[in-house]
Parts: C-alpha cells; sequence; structure tokens
C-alpha cells in the first residue's frame, strides 16, 4: 500500500498582474521527511511558502493537508493547522525585546496579565535548545544578523508545528549553528514531523535532505521521492536549464597599480588599526566567522561606520570623508549584507532603485529628468538580466538575486574605483551566482578594485585572487590565491584555543 502523503500540494497555480508565478504545482511532502525544494531566483518557490503560510492565496489548486482540503484566508489559519514557515528576509519588530518577539501573538496570560515571567522561562528553553546565548530582554536590534536568523527559527519552533518550511535558514549562520540547526531538523524529522528545505547550497541539500522537488520559471520539472542518482550536475542542469561546469569561472587577468590603500583604520568592530592594500583589477577576498569584524570593516570603509581613524588612499590620492556621499564621491561604493534592510527601498520602484543615487547628476535646477532615469534603467536591466514584470515594480517583490542585481545596478551607474560587496550571493541560487561572479570578473577586467566579503569558504576560495583572513576585530593573515587553502584558512579564522584543540 503507497504511503500516504501528509501534505499536497493540488495544481496550484498563482498569477500577479503580467506574471504567472506558479503554473499547475501538484506534489506531495510524508510524515517523518526532509523535502528539498530548489530552484533558481524567481523559480517560485517563496511563493509556493507563502500559499502554504496563508500569506497568499492560489489562483487556482488547493492544498491537503492530513488527507482534508484545507483553504487558508490568513496566516492565522496556517498557524493553527501547524504549518510554520521560517522565512529567508527576517520578520522581526526590532524595537521590541527577544522574548515579545517570539512570543507575539501568543504570549502567555495569568488572570488576565501578560505573564512575564513564564514568558521569559519559555523562550530562555528554547533559546538554550539552540544553543544560543542571547539575553531574552535584549532588544532584536541589538543582534546580529545571525543571532536574528536564529530567532526565526526558535519563533517557529516555540509553535510545536506539525509541517515546518525552512527558507535558506543557514544563508547568516555561523557553522557551530547551522551543525545545530540540522540536530534540531533531524529530531523533527524523528517526531514525523513534515518538512520543507530551501537552500542554494547544495551540500547541504546532499546531507540532510531525504527528497527534492526542483523548480523552474513557476513550474514543477524534477520531483524525486529519494535522492537516489541525484548528484550536483544534475541539480544544477534541472534547476537552470543547461550545465554550469564551475560556478565561479575564476579567469586570470593583469593587475594594475594600488587602487585603494589603507593605512591604521580604527572604528567600531575592529580591536586593532586595519592596514591593506587592493590593486586595479584585483578581487580581494575576506574571509572570517561571523563577529570578526568584516561587516564592520567594509562600513568604515564607505563612511557608514561612524568616527573612525587612519587613512584612506584611492589611486595614491588620499580621502577624506566621513559619510557614503564623501566615500562615493571619491568612487566607493557598498553593496551591503543585509540587503533588505540596508540595499534597497522595498516601496519604491526597481527603477527608482537602480536610479536613487546618480539622480543627482541627472538633475536640472530641482527637476528629475524622467527620459535619462528609463534609458539608464533600461539598459542595466538587459546588461545584468534583471528578471521583473515592470522596471515600475515594487522592488521588495522581486527574488533575493535580482535585488543584488539592482542594487549593482546603482553602482555601475556611478563612476567607482572600488566595489565592496559583503556577502553579494547570500541566498541567491547557483544560476545568478553565476551571473554576478561574471559582473565582478568584468568590473576587474576594467581597473575596477572588488573587495568580496563572505562567510562560504568555497565562495572566497573561487573568486578572490588574494585572501585576507579576520579573526575578532583583526586582521590576522594574507593569503595569495595560490597557498589558500581551506584548512590553512580555517585555522587563522577560528579562535586560537579552538584551533589548538
Amino acid at each position: 500500500m503507497p504511503v500516504q502523503d501528509y501534505l499536497r500540494f493540488h495544481g496550484i497555480q498563482k498569477t500577479f498582474p503580467g506574471v504567472t508565478a506558479l503554473d499547475g504545482i501538484d506534489f506531495g511532502l510524508r510524515e517523518g521527511s526532509i523535502n528539498a525544494l530548489v530552484g533558481e531566483n524567481g523559480a517560485g518557490k517563496s511563493t509556493l511558502l507563502k500559499i502554504l503560510s496563508g500569506a497568499y492565496s492560489p489562483t487556482a489548486g488547493y492544498l491537503e493537508l492530513a488527507g482534508q482540503r484545507r483553504d487558508f484566508r490568513s496566516t492565522r489559519d496556517a498557524l493553527q493547522a501547524g504549518i510554520a514557515v521560517i522565512y529567508q528576509e527576517l520578520n522581526l519588530v526590532p524595537d521590541m525585546t527577544v522574548e515579545e518577539n517570539l512570543l507575539l501573538g501568543h504570549m502567555p496570560a495569568r488572570l488576565g496579565f501578560i505573564d512575564r515571567a513564564g514568558m521569559r522561562r519559555a523562550v530562555a528553553a528554547e533559546l538554550e535548545r539552540l544553543g544560543e546565548r542571547i539575553d531574552p530582554a535584549a532588544k532584536v536590534r541589538s543582534l546580529s544578523i545571525a543571532q536574528r536568523q536564529m530567532l526565526e527559527i526558535a519563533k517557529a519552533l516555540l509553535l510545536d508545528a506539525k509541517v515546518l518550511a525552512f527558507d535558506e535558514p543557514t544563508s547568516s549562520l555561523t557553522e557551530r549553528e547551522v551543525r545545530k540547526l540540522f540536530e534540531l531538523i533531524r529530531e523533527l524529522k524523528r517526531k514525523g514531523c513534515c518538512i520543507i528545505y530551501v537552500s542554494h547550497r547544495l551540500e547541504e541539500i546532499f546531507e540532510l535532505c531525504d527528497a527534492v522537488t526542483i523548480f523552474r520559471d513557476g513550474r514543477l520539472v524534477e520531483d524525486r521521492k529519494d535522492m537516489t542518482g541525484v548528484d550536483h550536475p544534475f541539480l544544477v542542469s534541472r534547476m537552470v536549464g543547461r550545465s554550469i561546469e564551475n560556478v565561479y569561472s575564476w579567469r586570470p587577468r593583469p593587475l594594475g597599480d594600488c587602487a585603494l590603500e589603507v593605512s591604521g583604520l580604527t572604528g567600531r568592530g575592529l580591536r586593532e588599526p586595519a592596514s591593506f592594500s587592493v590593486r586595479k583589477g584585483e578581487i580581494l577576498g575576506f574571509f572570517g566567522l561571523v563577529g570578526a569584524g568584516r561587516s564592520e570593516l567594509m562600513k568604515l570603509l564607505f563612511g557608514a561606520g561612524g568616527p573612525c581613524g587612519g587613512e584612506v588612499r584611492i589611486h595614491g590620492r588620499r580621502a577624506s570623508y566621513r559619510s557614503p556621499r564623501g566615500a562615493l564621491g571619491h568612487g566607493i561604493a557598498l553593496c551591503p549584507e543585509d540587503r533588505k534592510s540596508e540595499g534597497i527601498f522595498g516601496v519604491r520602484s526597481v527603477a527608482e532603485n537602480i536610479n536613487i543615487s546618480v539622480r543627482r547628476t541627472y538633475t536640472r535646477f530641482g527637476w528629475i529628468h524622467p527620459g535619462r532615469e528609463r534609458r539608464n534603467a533600461e539598459g542595466f536591466q538587459q546588461r545584468l538580466r534583471i528578471r521583473t514584470p515592470s522596471l515600475a515594480q515594487p522592488i521588495a517583490k522581486l527574488s533575493g538575486g535580482n535585488q543584488q542585481k539592482a542594487i549593482l545596478a546603482r553602482w555601475l551607474s556611478e563612476d567607482i574605483k572600488v566595489l565592496l560587496m559583503d556577502e553579494p550571493t547570500r541566498g541567491i541560487d547557483v544560476g545568478t551566482k553565476n551571473e554576478i561572479y561574471s559582473i565582478m570578473y568584468e568590473l576587474a577586467e576594467r581597473g575596477i578594485a572588488v573587495i568580496v566579503v563572505s562567510s562560504d569558504l568555497p565562495e572566497i576560495l573561487g573568486v578572490s585572487d588574494r585572501v585576507l583572513v579576520m579573526r575578532e576585530g583583526r586582521i590576522v593573515a594574507s593569503l595569495d590565491r595560490a597557498e589558500a587553502a581551506p584548512d590553512l584558512i580555517l585555522r587563522h579564522a577560528l579562535p586560537q584555543a579552538e584551533a589548538r584543540a
């Protein structure tokens, strides 16, 4: 007798004006299974999760849960049915505490009042289960991106759901946190939970998942109930419709004179002054564990990290600035780690997000020049292959990869000399990663200095001409591409006691 699916999608279709996001999705998931859901950005994965969570209603088709048809009219309906979705984009209230965020909407009450003591006990127990040392009374805005991601996971686990969907849960986590998360997911599987796991890190799919479903352009192209015969080339070719032999596609290039020279830079997040240089056409990788000070250093270079000391030289000339506007004036641009809160203007259009910086050069006597802005946005949409139904579409509705391309288009509209890219492919599919790497190489070949920060060691090794390693707010090693071996980099990156152990 065939095993009955606990959760099943029947002919799910979802259309928006000018685009079909999902077209006839039909597959099921069993109890006690971990089902990978993979596909390029924009393939429809997030739309399906929003239908599962009750945030969207399908245009056609329906869900079946434990053999019964379910039509969710809100996220509350889905939660009451035992469904929890942990999205890639964080949905926390920055000015509320950790405990308030985790129990928002279902805070324990006693005699008609919120039971603060009970709330704190529940939250402390869940954080301990996750292996996180976070003060339940701390404001969320004081936490790192990795800690906030763990809170999203804890929020779902507190609901004791039967169906859990994880959307890129490890994109901001340390290796220790990833190991802990995998233990929890396997524990949930043993309890009979039905788990959907979305990740662009394909090695995680092979380590964790029992089955895989592949989307492309809103359609289901493959549904495997086990992983037999599924390997990396198979997944990539089915996801993108073509073979990508080497996603990094690094290519050597001649390097020029010094483009950026940093001497004795000090500021928030750095334990000691930072000094390094980057040549024209060079791609310099920064690697370190979460909290090593990489992002803080990039913000200092971009004039967004608060007061600092030291000296920055661009093409041999001293650059003095105290703000991002000043940094841009010297040709330094930053693609930040947190696209949602620091990179895009979510309620504004794709075209506005591309033109927002260069607009100052298109304005005469206080009037915006719409024709020049339209031509600029259209040119970069074609050049960078930004997938959007319209340039008037709010950018928040685009996939993470297309949002990143729009941010790149913004800076390529400027006359930049140094491009800082902090976690440039976080939560981005393998095909779009390959496109972004190609853009990086093209910029380097034009003589622009590119600095890439990543917690993904294979990425750093794959794209960099040289690697700097940071540990606890310090630059502790500089390695050429030929000598930058994974074990050597990790020895430098780990705290000394842990490295010796």
